[in-house]
């Protein structure tokens, strides 16, 4: 009894209240004064238990305020992501159609054209349909890339890497550029990421890609790869001449362009889909760029 008795006093002025509200509305009190007295020992938890109660409700209105607005914005970013996919292929299949029958045209007109002129006029067109058709593709990969499911495997990024290395040197651009791999040799080799291998072929490609075509002969490309706790995280590194500030914000988006990339052949979504793959991976990527020293792309990949 010693214990429950203070809880139960003080309940007691709740109870008393209730009751002259009772009595008073239904009219037992009328021009009657009624005073009620209790100790402060008795008061206090009751107070406290009543401010507590208040507190609660309020954080708990605030918490489901907060997820109603978070759903919200889910929904309405996941709608707008839904009619992005939907734009994209839309569009390439707009596209495909036309590029084709205008190439197969091309084709068919090249040797109509005696004239010295008249075949660079169409060399000319022929290679602007074939950076449309480029473009088209790349809308297609994209596009797919955000709804397909992902073929994964243990992927060996040191296979990989050196696969990459081996395709870029093939390119002209190579022969007139220093370009390094460096891997990790001891105490162990790069572990191996769980993905979708020609996917995280495709990302490191592009990141090369983007590097020899944004320097000049004589600069070095640089690819890196180590371990970093739970993550591979993979650099590629030029010294060419950087992108600006106000740029970096925006070359993750598709079809953007920057004052560098102008006269630079390219679609324009190699590195939106760099970043695409790398989210569908649970990875991140980012840039350090100093404009006239260089640029590093740094992709971040959950290990096995």
């Amino acid at each position: 009894m010693k214990i429950r008795w203070p809880w139960l006093a003080a309940l007691l002025p709740a109870a008393t209240g209730l009751l002259t509200a009772a009595l008073v509305t239904t009219g037992q009190l009328e021009n009657h004064s009624v005073y009620l007295a209790a100790r402060l020992v008795f008061v206090a938890p009751l107070v406290g238990v009543l401010l507590t109660g208040v507190v609660f409700a309020l954080l708990l209105l605030q918490r489901r305020t907060q997820q109603t607005i978070q759903r919200a914005v889910q929904d309405h970013q996941a709608a707008a992501a839904a009619e992005r996919r939907r734009f994209l292929q839309r569009l390439d299949h707009e596209l495909k159609n036309p590029l084709t029958a205008m190439r197969a045209g091309l084709a068919n007109l090249a040797w109509l054209a005696p004239e010295e002129t008249g075949r660079e006029a169409l060399n000319s067109v022929e290679a602007q349909t074939l950076r449309l058709s480029r473009l088209a593709a790349d809308l297609r990969k994209l596009a797919e890339l955000e709804t397909r499911d992902l073929e994964c495997a243990p992927v060996e990024m040191g296979s990989l890497l050196q696969e990459v290395l081996e395709v870029a040197q093939e390119r002209p651009e190579a022969s007139r550029r220093r370009l390094n791999l460096s891997l990790p040799q001891a105490p162990w080799p790069l572990p191996a990421v769980e993905g979708d291998q020609d996917l995280l072929f495709l990302a490191v490609h592009n990141l090369v890609d983007n590097a020899l075509k944004f320097t000049a002969p004589g600069d070095t490309v640089e690819i890196r790869a180590f371990e970093d706790g739970a993550r591979v995280v993979i650099e590629v590194a030029d010294t060419g001449s950087g992108i600006l500030d106000e740029e970096v914000p925006h070359i993750w988006d598709e079809l953007y362009r920057g004052q560098g990339a102008r006269g630079v052949p390219g679609s324009g979504l190699g590195l939106a889909l760099v970043r695409a793959i790398a989210e569908r991976h649970g990875g991140q990527v980012n840039l350090r760029s100093r404009s006239g020293e260089g640029s590093v792309f740094t992709l971040r990949l959950p290990l096995q």
